[in-house]
């Protein structure tokens, strides 16, 4: 009895001294997260611009000095920013402090929405801190101040997940950390230009769709921003409330940068967030030579391409750059494609890539890209934004609305046309890329003195109308189908016969009745849905992969 209550003791102290270890690490643990998750912000040798205070002249309409910010007749917002690195950021918070917690709003709202529990999102809060923990040494001091001088306009509600500046810095790896963590974060985004003679006036066409789907808030608040920074070159972008980033955009020179995701393996922790490089370039860089040399430079922790088209080269490559290297793709010849896969030699055979090419949707959209573009005469604006509005499948087969097989998936963020010889843009409208697109003149925009009273700035000759899709049963139907859709994620009750009705041709029509028939124990409905699901075309072999894995259950149910 001795020994044996000795044992219990000595096991119980080894027990409390192994607990107190675990503690004590799990409490280093926090302080180390605590510490790398406090960004501190940049000190700004002058901060008189926070004394700056906006004007109204009219409703909607701001203004601070020359700097101005309204809303165009089309929806779309419009701002022009001048000055150095803290006093854009200040000036750009101020004329745009209620899209910047808007957006906030949104993004945190669509979060919560996929994340519901608040014990998993404090814990991601703790791992975002650490997979970040070196954000801010790769970012230029330049756009940290930019970005110090945007989140002084910032809510203060959401300081339980951190400081306005270390948020608003965050949020501009939202993308990488999104792309990095999720396969399913590769969403189709498409690009592709044309020049000489496969453009029909010989001048260089770009196009392309920006599929970053957060929520239909986060899209619905888009900015035209014009920017005239105190260094580099004047240059435009589509953005949102908060972002200094470029996922699109043009600059004085005739150079164009889009932003395409690739496949990546998950890293240990960030770098410089990709639409912060792509921002550099558009702001030093004159042609493809100085895009590439500051590519390279810069350290990014997934893959991405950049097409970048340039009107002192007459032409358009895709820097291709992953966290260990960089090659460019040039087709030599008059014009390019972007999907979602690499194409330069260097890159093409990655282990990754082929994986991509295998799994993905990609190689379906490029094909029929190419398809589109080979079709009929040779390339136009009109018939670029023909193309990126196509929902159909190769050959035009209706592979239902919303596939990601498709160039127009119906999420775009935004869609946008360059023609960089000429300084002229065409920007989408909502909803997506359905509504028109408005074009800006840049040689008139960047001539201006200032705004005083406010007026439109897009080039009205130029407008191009909106997809005639808009005004069909089959938009309507499609507007019923993405009701229904949210209903069922958001655990509500739903008919699945009005769901595949709705979009009858769409192979996850049939899965997400399937899976509410599955949840409510009809196995038997669930398995004729996911049956029909796998006769349509499916874009991605996981979800092809999900619905036979669903087909089994089902069978196994029906059978025990």
């Amino acid at each position: 009895m001795r020994n044996r209550k000795f044992s219990w003791k000595r096991f119980g102290k080894r027990l409390l001294y192994t607990a107190l270890v675990f503690v004590g690490l799990l409490l280093i643990g926090f302080i180390y997260l605590y510490c790398v998750a406090i960004e501190h912000p940049p000190t700004p040798a002058d901060l008189s611009s926070l004394q700056l205070q906006r004007k109204q002249p009219s409703p909607g309409f701001y203004t601070i000095g020359n700097n101005w910010f309204r809303k165009s007749k089309s929806g779309l917002f419009e701002m022009y920013v001048a000055g150095k690195p803290f006093e854009r950021g200040v000036i750009n918070g101020k004329l745009s402090k209620e899209l910047v917690v808007n957006q906030e709003v949104y993004f945190t709202d669509q979060i919560g929405k996929i994340i519901p529990s608040k014990s998993y999102l404090s814990f991601l809060k703790y791992f975002i801190a650490w997979f970040n923990r070196d954000l801010a040494k790769n970012v230029n001091e330049e756009y940290k101040e930019e970005i110090y001088g945007i989140s002084k306009s910032a809510s203060d509600k959401f300081q339980y997940i951190g400081s306005n500046y270390q948020r608003i810095l965050n949020y501009h790896a939202a993308h990488d950390i999104g792309h990095a963590l999720q396969s399913m974060a590769l969403v189709g985004c498409t690009s592709f230009g044309t020049w000489n003679d496969r453009s029909a006036d010989g001048t260089m066409i770009v196009g392309r769709n920006f599929d970053f789907y957060v929520g239909d808030n986060f899209a619905h608040d888009k900015m035209v921003a014009f920017f005239n920074p105190s260094e580099g070159h004047k240059f435009m972008t589509i953005t949102w409330g908060g972002f200094v980033g470029a996922v699109s955009g043009m600059n004085e020179k005739g150079l164009s940068v889009t932003i395409n995701a690739d496949k990546t393996n998950i890293p240990s922790g960030s770098a410089t967030p990709v639409s912060l490089v792509a921002r550099e370039i558009l702001q030093y860089a004159q042609n493809i030579d100085e895009a590439i040399a500051i590519a390279k430079k810069r350290k990014m922790f997934v893959s991405e391409s950049f097409l970048v088209a340039s009107a002192e080269d007459n032409k358009a490559v895709v820097i291709e750059k992953t966290p260990d290297t960089l090659d460019v793709y040039d087709p030599h010849q008059n014009y390019i494609l972007c999907a979602n896969h690499l194409q330069s030699k260097g890159l093409a055979h990655s282990k990754e890539n082929e994986v991509q090419l295998s799994n993905s949707a990609s190689p379906y959209r490029y094909q029929r890209l190419m398809e589109l573009l080979n079709a009929d005469s040779k390339n136009t604006v009109q018939k670029t934004v023909d193309i990126l509005r196509d929902r159909g499948g190769l050959h035009g087969e209706d592979i239902g609305m919303g596939n990601e097989k498709a160039l127009n998936q119906l999420i775009a963020h935004h869609s946008v046309v360059f023609e960089p010889q000429k300084l002229l843009v065409w920007v989408s409208t909502s909803p997506w890329q359905l509504g028109q697109f408005v074009a800006y003149d840049l040689k008139k925009i960047f001539a201006m003195k200032g705004m005083q009273t406010d007026h439109e700035v897009i080039d009205s000759t130029l407008t191009i109308k909106q997809d005639t899709f808009l005004n069909t049963k089959a938009y309507r139907d499609f507007i019923t189908y993405r009701t229904l859709k949210q209903k069922a994620f958001d655990g509500g009750e739903i008919n699945p016969d009005s769901v595949v009705a709705s979009n009858p041709q769409f192979y996850h029509a049939y899965v997400i009745a399937g899976d509410y028939s599955f949840k409510h124990n009809n196995y038997k409905k669930a398995l004729s849905y996911y049956k029909t699901a796998l006769t349509k075309v499916i874009a991605t072999v996981n979800e092809e992969n999900y619905i036979k894995k669903q087909v089994e259950k089902c069978i196994k149910k029906l059978s025990s």
